[in-house]
């Protein structure tokens, strides 16, 4: 072969080796843009947990779905610096928060999937708490209890004269801010002298180890151990009532009703085909598999407004950066939505 000859054949090799390997990285960077990945809540967790796992036994495993908790304010410390696809949430996005994501770029869909019923549980040995007032949990749990409300008989002279330990959620949950905002008047307004955490599990197991305990979690978790634990009714006025679905839709459980959500990238939604799938097949499935995993369903209403949301690309907070704590679901979802 001839000189010329073989410089032509070289230089074919080199562009079929290139053309080869752009291939090749272009099918792996294709394979990579269609992988989900979710944080946020440990409250939501369960619920999207669930619906991923049956998207990814129900359909070709086109995408690699990764869904992880770092609690609400963590999930949205990713998600707003385009680490994540999706941000489950179990408070609204805040104003600091929406800041973060608009100076990023990111452009979210809104949508809640779900009630939960934010439970105050003792250990099932304490014979003396079966209700409690809004007016004695916010006397527990303000800023100004820290070091001086440390026994029982410090919220009704009838109770014991015993050491109360308490057990709640940790700063970077959305279940502390929607409590402290519920029960204290201000978000993140709480003590600080207590055995705090984002994951409700660690919580679960504190109180049902203490005799002396309170706490407070998701419903799920209060529903996966009840042989361990006491839940306690919430009286606002008008009677003690204690968590269940049935308190939840007559709006009778106030204040500790809330709904959880799930944020969803707009531009991860726009490029990502398999993603858009999935949020479609989460918004189908939500209505039953919230129910298995401990959690209340929207009204049918609510699930048909968040569909017409995500297809018509409505996107944006219609919460003001704050809990609404009496609204229902659909009352809020055909407001206007904000950045």
């Amino acid at each position: 072969m001839n000189p010329a000859k073989k410089s032509n054949v070289f230089a074919l090799g080199i562009i079929a080796l290139t053309i080869g390997l752009l291939n090749s990285c272009g099918q792996v960077q294709s394979q990579d843009s269609q992988s989900i990945k979710i944080d946020g809540s440990s409250t939501v967790y369960p619920i999207t947990d669930a619906i991923a796992k049956e998207y990814q036994n129900t359909h070709s495993k086109k995408s690699s779905i990764t869904v992880e908790f770092s609690g609400t304010g963590g999930g949205f410390k990713k998600f707003c610096a385009g680490e994540t696809d999706i941000s489950n949430a179990s408070r609204p996005i805040r104003p600091e928060e929406m800041e973060d994501c608009k100076k990023s770029g990111i452009r979210y869909y809104e949508l809640p999937v779900a009630f939960d019923a934010l439970t105050v549980a003792v250990n099932p040995k304490n014979n003396w708490a079966k209700d409690i007032t809004v007016e004695e949990l916010k006397k527990i749990w303000e800023p100004a209890a820290q070091g001086k409300i440390t026994r029982w008989n410090q919220i009704r002279p009838n109770w014991p004269n015993r050491p109360i330990t308490l057990y709640g959620a940790g700063k970077d949950s959305g279940t502390f801010d929607y409590f402290t905002e519920a029960i204290v008047g201000t978000a993140k307004a709480s003590r600080t002298d207590y055995t705090a955490s984002e994951d409700d599990t660690v919580l679960v197991q504190g109180v049902t180890k203490d005799e002396n305990a309170l706490g407070y979690f998701g419903l799920s978790y209060y529903e996966n151990n009840q042989s361990q634990l006491k839940a306690v009714g919430i009286d606002r006025g008008k009677g003690a009532v204690l968590p269940s679905r049935e308190a939840v839709e007559k709006s009778q459980y106030q204040p500790l009703a809330r709904p959880l959500f799930i944020y969803v990238s707009y531009n991860s939604a726009q490029n990502k085909v398999e993603l858009r799938n999935f949020v479609e097949f989460y918004m189908k499935k939500a209505p039953t598999l919230v129910s298995s995993v401990g959690y209340i369903p929207l009204p049918k209403e609510g699930y048909q407004l968040i569909y017409q949301h995500f297809y018509n690309g409505k996107v944006g907070t219609v919460f003001g950066g704050k809990a609404e704590l009496d609204s229902t679901i659909g009352e809020l979802l055909r407001q206007q939505a904000t950045f």
